[in-house]
């Protein structure tokens, strides 16, 4: 039981780690849209009519490969349960695409694009990576 609730933990802060880099990455690439912070949501609700396709690549792929790493890691770690584990990262990371939908206001297509396939389908991906890897 410890080591699947480490299992959990280290795959949430993984996801977390590799969605955050790929976020800072990402401005870095394609910077924000002149006059909007960032770092700031209300900065990013006020400004986001100027923002463009190009500006939720880099979002929508922070949050698919952190969802698949964080899922990777834990379904390597756990020793039973793993694709249980395994979705209850995506599980999470989906609650948190959840809530940063309701705090910034994306476009419909962005939101429904992101919550559909960054998330589970991404959990998915990372049992079956999983298990050839254990496997091998």
């Amino acid at each position: 039981m410890l080591r699947i609730v480490i299992a959990l933990i280290v795959g949430v802060i993984g996801g977390a780690a590799v969605n955050m880099g790929l976020v800072i990455l990402g401005s870095a690439i394609i910077p924000a849209p002149a006059g909007v912070d960032m770092t700031d949501a209300e900065s990013i609700a006020a400004g986001m009519h100027l923002f463009q396709s190009q500006h939720f690549v880099f979002p929508f792929l922070a949050h698919a490969a952190g969802t698949l790493v964080g899922a990777f890691i834990a379904h390597i770690i756990a020793q039973s349960f793993r694709n249980q584990v395994a979705f209850a990262v995506g599980a999470l990371s989906f609650a948190g695409g959840i809530a940063a939908a309701i705090m910034i206001p994306a476009p419909v297509w962005f939101v429904a694009f992101d919550l559909i396939l960054a998330y589970f389908p991404m959990a998915f991906i990372a049992t079956r990576i999983g298990f050839r890897v254990r496997n091998e």
